[in-house]
């Protein structure tokens, strides 16, 4: 076993020395020379002996402003940023193809432009003169965006460095590749290195930069998961290619809140952005009819009401279709199980279908009401009240649980003209005016109140 290497530093002025000496030879000090350990005595010789400067240090409590941000004026994208677009900051963006990232990142880098941002574009997928066809068809052609083709990492650093832009969207880090690395583009030695150098120039220039990532077939971003830790923001393009709206998800944010959405529309014109989604997503609704229920819902910071549908028929099959569309599936099966054990209220022999209406993705456990009142109605062939939105958490006993934000979700069904909410008995929240609350304690009351006996 090797022997632990030890230093003598005179606690002085600071000298090194080989050995103990009474004296120390730089400043002549008597009695200062002590022995220290090491930094490291990893694997080989670790860290050595050498040290480093020391770091400053500050406290918590800071006087700092905080960062300016950069407004695009395409009010979702600012949304789903946190405020605008921080100097500096590295942003992943993901999505299926064809579902509009390169379109959205081309309005934006205009939108950047035009409000006195320098944005440069870097396609590394298409040719310059694609991208100014797109340009020209969303109504671009005129936006000072500094546009280029390339995928040598190299290059496109130096051109960086040396324009020194505000924006910097490169599209996408899958093309990219480093003469240093003997690999193929795309590979996980090439992403890595390519998104450490990226993000490395972000923060030392100051520069923002926005890289688009491909896919898995599983809707994660492909490549090492290593590259969603460096960025300082995620998100992800989400929708449905059969519908037009599209949704903004921030799934990581260093700079604001997580999950917030924004939500656009594709048009002939490009993505539109949607000021009410709850409008929109209930546009389509007509009138009241079985299997339809209406949830109050949160994402981020916005409350977005949607249309929870349900269609329950008999089976002809072994072991009935479970189809989900737009919920979690092992959420459904487990209300499934809740309404059968705790409620009487069988679905064996019956297929089940259940879907958001418009495209949405709604993860909240706050739609278990919503989707077995759907379900309920589906089965017993009895519509909802029109005017009713739905709110809560099922328990495995039963017990409906209260969820939180429940005075925004109350205040944005009002705004769109429903005067009744059922919600759990536990939920704390104040009257508001013009508005019915059913408060309902479990799920055995739910179905005794809404459809009778159950």
């Amino acid at each position: 076993m090797a022997k632990p290497i030890t230093a003598f530093t005179c606690t002085a002025c600071g000298a090194s020395h080989r050995k103990w000496a009474g004296r120390c030879d730089a400043c002549g000090a008597w009695n200062t020379i002590i022995e220290e350990a090491p930094l490291s005595q990893g694997p080989g010789r670790g860290l050595g002996t050498l040290k480093g400067k020391q770091i400053p240090l500050s406290g918590l409590a800071t006087q700092e402003a905080p960062p300016p941000r950069a407004i695009s004026g395409i009010a979702e994208l600012d949304r789903v940023l946190g405020g605008g677009l921080v100097p500096g900051s590295a942003l992943l963006v993901g999505g299926d193809p064809g579902i509009g990232k390169s379109t959205l990142l081309l309005q934006a880098a205009a939108a950047f432009a035009r409000s006195g941002q320098q944005a440069i574009y870097i396609s590394g997928e298409e040719a310059s003169a694609q991208v100014r066809l797109r340009a020209q068809r969303l109504g671009l052609g005129d936006a000072p965006v500094r546009l280029g083709a390339e995928t040598a990492l190299r290059d496109i650093l130096t051109t960086l460095d040396t324009e020194r832009p505000d924006v910097a969207i490169i599209d996408s880090i899958q093309t990219l590749w480093s003469d240093r690395i003997e690999a193929a583009p795309g590979s996980v030695a090439q992403v890595r290195a390519s998104a450490h150098e990226l993000v490395t120039f972000a923060k030392r220039r100051g520069t923002s930069v926005i890289l688009v990532g491909h896919v898995t077939k599983e809707g994660q971003i492909a490549g090492p998961r290593v590259v969603e830790h460096m960025v300082d923001t995620v998100l992800y393009f989400e929708g449905e290619r059969g519908h037009q709206f599209r949704i903004l998800r921030a799934h990581k944010n260093r700079f604001g809140p997580a999950d917030e959405i924004g939500v656009f529309e594709m048009t002939g014109g490009g993505l539109a952005e949607v000021a009410n989604p709850s409008a929109l997503f209930l546009s389509e609704r007509g009138e009241p009819s079985a299997g339809s229920a209406v949830f109050a819902g949160i994402e981020g910071t916005r409350p977005v009401l949607t249309e929870v549908q349900a269609l329950v028929a008999p089976s002809t099959l072994a072991s009935p279709r479970r189809t989900v569309v737009g919920l979690d599936s092992g959420r459904v099966s487990t209300i499934l199980a809740v309404l059968e054990a705790r409620c009487a209220i069988p679905f064996a022999g019956l297929d089940v279908f259940l879907n958001v209406a418009g495209g949405m993705r709604v993860n909240e456990p706050a739609a278990d009401l919503a989707i077995a009142a759907a379900l309920l109605s589906a089965r017993e062939d009895v519509a909802l009240p029109a005017e009713a939105v739905l709110f809560g958490e099922i328990s495995l006993s039963g017990a409906l649980r209260p969820v939180a934000q429940a005075e925004n979700r109350l205040k944005e069904a009002q705004k769109l003209g429903f005067s009744r909410a059922i919600l759990p008995a536990a939920t704390k929240v104040e009257g508001i005016a013009g508005m019915r609350i059913d408060r309902i304690a479990d799920l055995t009351g739910f179905v005794g109140e809404t459809f009778g006996a159950g």
